[in-house]
């Protein structure tokens, strides 16, 4: 799971940014409203946690552009403001919690955790022709017979999937799946690319898994 932490003290964004991680979530942080926009755009998060108060965008503007794009990436408030009709224009503009400063981590934890267990309950199954990937097994099938993938080839699928018609480009890929941010030989994606080709089965006449030369690939139906 990737988070995004929009946080323009850094104190408090490398305490999160470690505690997370150390809970096995990918993390990434932006300590301004406009860097913390362009990466909530951008990123393909899982959840967002935003500071209010921010330099340049607010966090109420971050959460209602970041809602015209994205409707059910959960996203979490850090604020020090706590009256009531704060806590309601919050809400109204599209957040899903709201946690006052200071805070305890275990508490943060807990919020996000159940924000996380609601949006994936709401979708158990990904699917792509005959091809279904139950998340709650992260098991997947062809035709129901059951394929085995490693934990990168089950990853990389599943991104793929989730964002069916769209283009995934081999920076996101490699950013996503292996969590490298860094300039990186890429390469490594073609082998898995063919790994799941061959597992899945796919051919040129039910070609589930397209290549966006020079860019990326999508998964498309066919």
């Amino acid at each position: 799971m990737r988070i995004l932490i929009v946080e323009d003290e850094t104190g408090i964004a490398n305490f999160l940014k470690q505690g997370l991680e150390e809970e096995s979530f990918t993390v990434d942080v932006a300590n301004s409203g406009d860097e913390g926009l362009e990466k909530a755009l951008t990123g393909k998060y899982d959840l967002l946690l935003l500071d209010w108060m921010l330099p340049v965008k607010s966090g109420i503007e971050i959460c209602t552009q970041f809602r015209e794009k994205y409707k059910e990436t959960p996203v979490i408030f850090l604020t020090a403001k706590d009256t009531v009709q704060e806590t309601i224009l919050g809400l109204k503009m599209g957040a899903n919690d709201y946690v006052k400063k200071p805070f305890h981590f275990e508490e943060l934890l807990e919020r996000i955790n159940v924000q996380l267990r609601s949006k994936s309950q709401e979708l158990k199954e990904l699917s792509i022709g005959q091809i279904t990937l139950n998340l709650n097994t992260l098991t997947v099938f062809v035709e129901g017979k059951e394929i085995s993938l490693t934990q990168k080839e089950f990853a990389l699928l599943e991104l793929l999937v989730r964002n069916k018609g769209k283009v995934c480009t081999r920076k996101e890929i490699i950013e996503l799946v292996w969590d490298i941010h860094f300039d990186y030989n890429t390469s490594v994606i073609d082998v898995f690319i063919n790994s799941l080709r061959k597992k899945l089965n796919i051919t040129d006449k039910n070609n589930y898994i397209q290549t966006v030369r020079g860019v990326g690939y999508i998964a498309k139906e066919v």
